[in-house]
């Protein structure tokens, strides 16, 4: 049985639900079953936003996670909060552009990428989410990379089908990151 919990932290507005759902579809792609679920507060853009995503071969009991096995943090408090709820041998991924801490446990797997830089230097400043992500899928193997157009095909909207082109191009700068 291989189940990986995945917890996507950071304000609102970064694409952490977005992420998520991405997530989830893969999983869904990939025949998996699959839970999302998302927590805002009430100010929406600015406001604190997080996502768990469960990806397993078997039923998932339940949808919250309090031990994810993957964290990615994209602002401080984020990972501030969740740093310690890791399970050992998890995995936890950094915007090291918006967040300076290190994170001082050593029996997690840390990766700090620049996302919000990188996706200002590729011209598509609003997808370090989705740079995150594509270094997610490299080191995670919790899904495969490939698909990935077609993941995206299945959920963003007809009108927003521009964006695809430019989520595709994000996933690869984090994979290959």
């Amino acid at each position: 049985m291989k189940t990986t919990q995945i917890l996507i932290a950071g304000f609102g507005g970064q694409g952490v639900l977005f992420a998520g759902k991405f997530l989830a579809y893969k999983g869904l792609t990939e025949n998996m079953q699959v839970s999302w679920l998302p927590s805002y507060g009430p100010e929406m853009r600015g406001g604190t936003a997080n996502c768990s995503i469960v990806l397993s071969d078997s039923p998932v009991g339940s949808p919250i996670i309090t031990s994810p096995d993957v964290l990615v943090a994209m602002n401080l408090p984020s990972l501030q909060k969740f740093v310690d709820t890791v399970v050992p041998g998890g995995q936890i991924f950094v915007d090291s552009t918006l967040i300076d801490m290190k994170v001082e446990r050593d029996d997690v797997q840390v990766f700090y990428i620049p996302a919000t830089q990188l996706a200002k230097d590729a011209g598509f400043s609003s997808l370090a989410n989705m740079i995150l992500t594509g270094k997610v899928l490299k080191e995670s193997g919790a899904v495969p990379f490939e698909g990935n157009q077609q993941t995206l095909e299945a959920f963003i909207p007809a009108k927003k089908a521009n964006l695809i082109d430019a989520n595709l191009k994000a996933l690869q700068i984090g994979y290959d990151y």
